[in-house]
């Protein structure tokens, strides 16, 4: 019985994300979705000892992001990421560090691989 709790409560984190995701910008929404549908794949084979870090860790991005999309339905401007802690990032795999570096570059360049518009095409 705790095996379908656990799996009903990472479905249902990962629901939430990616309907949060919903209110990022067309290009970086499509980024994120990918990322996190990759994240979760990856960790389906995780050790029983990483999933509590795993869970914590989506929570704590899902936590942010749904504080960052309700404030900004009062001030009408959206504002997304959060700065890496020195600590949390001593805690990083080199693995975790590479992929952290290629989303910001992703994420930061002016001409991003994906030109995706509003209307759901891309250029």
């Amino acid at each position: 019985m705790a095996h379908a709790a656990h799996v009903s409560a990472v479905r249902s984190l990962y629901k939430r994300i990616l309907l949060l995701h919903r209110f990022m910008p067309i290009d970086l929404r499509a980024l994120g979705d990918q990322y996190v549908k990759d994240e979760f794949r990856r960790h389906k084979t995780a050790s029983p000892e990483e999933v509590p870090r795993f869970m914590a860790e989506w929570q704590n991005y899902k936590n942010t992001l749904q504080t960052q999309v309700l404030e900004a339905v009062g001030n009408k401007q959206l504002v997304f990421g959060t700065d890496l802690s020195e600590e949390k990032l001593k805690n990083f795999q080199d693995e975790q560090i590479g992929q952290l570096y290629e989303l910001m570059l992703e994420s930061t360049k002016p001409n991003r691989q994906f030109d995706i518009q509003e209307d759901g095409t891309t250029k």
